[in-house]
């Protein structure tokens, strides 16, 4: 009688065991089934558009480009001031940034060459046929591609990269990577956009052609193994088990002498 009530009580414990595993343990950024995923933008631009922490390196040139205008020297104070480079200049939360003479601009929502054109106009108040130069210095996204493949931080060093070159610069998608389950996250995490791709097919990859934006999270959900995550999480329970049976077996044969 109590061999049989602990085999079933050992039958409870593997059955709950089984039960209790938690498979995909290393899948992130989950998503009900129901989630309702943005629509991928439509924007046919080529170019990056300016965001709130970017920061900008930014010179202005006169007489079409001959003579670069050294800010540092505009005040005493300021031109005592070696080997500075004050040139670089942050994007505000509320898009706008202080820029020298003129002050306070908002540039949010702009492309580089836009930023370029609006800036030109309104330092030629001062200066003689201005030429600007503005780049974007922080740019860059972070790439989860699956699997076992390694995570990266990868910097945007042109204005028009994609998905799909960024998950190339990670080396691709691994054997345990979801080609169907590609998300990226984008904005403020606490109210992001999230959009889904499918990359096993044509029209997802036509979906993903659009550029990237600094600070976008690409995803790859990992395709998971079941058989080896199984074994993995009930060989602690089965070696208890086993153990246990051991010990019951010993002490039933030192009771029964």
């Amino acid at each position: 009688m109590k061999l049989n009530r602990f085999k079933s009580s050992l039958a409870f414990v593997a059955l709950f065991s089984l039960i209790a595993c938690n498979y995909n343990s290393s899948v992130m950024m989950k998503t009900a089934k129901d989630y309702p995923f943005h629509n991928p933008p439509t924007e046919t631009s080529a170019e990056y558009i300016i965001t709130p922490s970017d920061i900008i390196e930014f010179k202005l040139y006169t007489n079409d480009g001959s003579v670069l205008i050294d800010f540092t020297a505009i005040k005493e104070d300021q031109a005592r001031v070696s080997n500075t480079d004050n040139s670089t200049y942050l994007i505000e939360f509320d898009g706008f940034t202080k820029l020298p003479i003129i002050g306070r601009i908002e540039l949010i929502g702009k492309t580089v060459k836009q930023v370029e054109t609006l800036l030109e106009e309104v330092y030629s108040k001062y200066y003689i046929k201005p030429f600007v130069i503005v780049k974007v210095v922080n740019k860059r996204v972070t790439v989860f591609p699956g699997g076992s493949g390694e995570a990266k931080v990868i910097p945007l060093v042109n204005n028009n990269m994609r998905l799909i070159e960024a998950l190339g610069a990670v080396g691709g998608l691994t054997k345990l990577a979801k080609a169907n389950k590609i998300k990226l996250i984008r904005g403020n995490l606490k109210n992001p956009q999230v959009f889904l791709f499918d990359f096993t097919t044509i029209e997802g990859l036509q979906q993903s052609d659009f550029v990237l934006q600094a600070n976008d999270i690409i995803y790859v959900e990992p395709r998971s193994d079941y058989l080896q995550e199984l074994i993995r999480d009930i060989a602690p329970v089965l070696s208890l088990i086993t153990s246990t049976i051991t010990l019951i077996v010993v002490v039933n044969s030192l009771n029964n002498k």
